[in-house]
């Protein structure tokens, strides 16, 4: 099931490849690479998803994986039966290029425990310095 929260994004054609950081949360999905921002809307159906997301691009210079240059329509299907998802995708602007990509879900780290039991700082119990002469 693709859950709520933030996954690194691998994804390739067969002109490009690129990668990139994406945010899925209450039905919407977001994120960027080096050259776009895309947001969308994504459906969850157990371990398959769908979504539909808009690119934007937000650097100049080279082509995108799809090899135009203008925003994109992604029409996006996929698996995610854990922590990995695969999906493809495609964009009417591009026609036969299909992506394929993989999405990985970011663990948090877990929160650092709280330390008890460490005795109360006490200075008396600092070594004392050697008194020098003047």
């Amino acid at each position: 099931m693709l859950k709520d929260g933030t996954y690194a994004a691998w994804y390739k054609t067969p002109i490009d490849q690129g990668t990139g950081i994406v945010h899925v949360a209450d039905g919407q999905i977001w994120g960027r690479d080096s050259l776009m921002t895309y947001h969308g809307s994504c459906k969850v159906d157990g371990d398959r998803f769908t979504a539909t997301v808009l690119t934007k691009r937000h650097t100049d210079g080279r082509a995108t994986v799809f090899g135009v240059e203008d925003e994109l329509t992604l029409e996006i299907e996929g698996t995610c039966p854990g922590k990995i998802a695969t999906y493809t995708a495609t964009a009417g602007q591009a026609p036969g290029v299909v992506l394929q990509g993989t999405l990985i879900l970011t663990e948090q780290p877990a929160p650092a425990p709280e330390q008890t039991g460490l005795p109360a700082f006490n200075p008396g119990k600092l070594p004392k310095l050697p008194k020098r002469s003047r």
